[in-house]
């Protein structure tokens, strides 16, 4: 039994972690402050008695320090950042705060209180505009379309100078788009909420051919318990991915389907949806397949399970 912290944990992808982890019988301390996380993610694992919530800012210093002299954690999930690309386009800020500044406040945590294991939430956001060839983790140089991105590849650099100064171990799993149970916002939400206002056109921005894979949430979990134990450098650094890719056509196609519609699908034209969209990402995934991992479902089956499902807890909020 390991007492582990996942900062971020109420969020989407973190309360899943939280579950499988508690399901193997870890002491579990989430740290969120639910600004993007919700506690209504956290119902199954606030039924055991290994779970501690505490609903705080990782940029609190104090507490920060104060709940790693109480649990004295063996390792640190850190998963806390603003998911929402599109929102840090108008401030910055929340991205040099919440997706930078957490991760610096966490490794500072760290070193202070003899905590030698980290997880990195990292994504392929860091890798900017790669005209869609499939990036292995070695591609360069590296510049970032969004303030995200850089905020993620910032944070990658002082886990290296922190690992390399302090002995701390790390392990770096680049996320792609991520979809399942627990979502709050992102394209399948989008379409859905205008398809619910407008059933006869469903407005898409850009051309539709923007493509991305798309991982499912439970394959994504056990893709990075699988890494933190199967790799065992100093830096452990993986894309953690899916083959194949889902277009945004597609996305529109599977949710007018599985909402019985016949909408006509409406583009704004030009090559991606926003400022700092990457229209087209793919990941080559040979070192993880080679350390043994596989996701179980394809990207267009991920997409068509997450959709269902957002339409279920639609029907059940009714």
């Amino acid at each position: 039994m390991e007492s582990i912290l996942i900062t971020g944990g109420a969020g989407f992808i973190g309360s899943h972690l939280a579950d499988r982890l508690l399901s193997e019988g870890h002491k579990v301390v989430v740290l969120d402050n639910l600004s993007l996380g919700r506690k209504s993610n956290l119902t199954q694992a606030l039924n055991s008695d290994n779970f501690t919530f505490v609903e705080g800012d990782i940029l609190d210093s104090k507490l920060l320090n104060n709940l790693f002299k109480e649990h004295k954690f063996d390792m640190v999930f850190h998963l806390a950042a603003n998911s929402d690309i599109a929102r840090s386009h108008a401030n910055p800020d929340i991205d040099l705060d919440m997706t930078f500044h957490t991760t610096y406040n966490v490794l500072k945590a760290m070193r202070a209180n003899g905590v030698n294991k980290l997880m990195f939430a990292s994504t392929s956001a860091i890798y900017g505009q790669t005209g869609g060839i499939e990036v292995q983790e070695n591609y360069g140089p590296l510049f970032p379309a969004s303030h995200y991105g850089a905020g993620k590849l910032a944070s990658e650099a002082f886990i290296a100078s922190f690992a390399e100064n302090y002995g701390i171990q790390a392990w770096i799993t680049r996320f792609p788009n991520v979809c399942g149970e627990r979502t709050t916002h992102g394209i399948l939400h989008d379409f859905v909420k205008k398809l619910k206002n407008n059933p006869h056109e469903l407005e898409v921005l850009g051309n539709g051919k923007q493509a991305k894979p798309y991982l499912y949430v439970k394959d994504l979990v056990e893709a990075i318990l699988f890494v933190c134990r199967n790799s065992h450098e100093k830096i452990n650094y993986f894309n953690l991915g899916v083959e194949g890719q889902t277009n945004v056509t597609k996305i529109a196609e599977i949710v007018i389907s599985a909402m019985n519609l016949n909408a006509k699908i409406h583009y704004t034209g030009g090559d991606r949806g926003w400022i700092g969209d990457v229209p087209k990402f793919a990941y080559n995934l040979d070192k993880i397949h080679k350390l043994g991992w596989k996701a179980k479902l394809t990207s267009d089956e991920a997409v068509t399970k997450a959709v269902k499902h957002i339409l279920e807890q639609d029907a059940c909020n009714l």
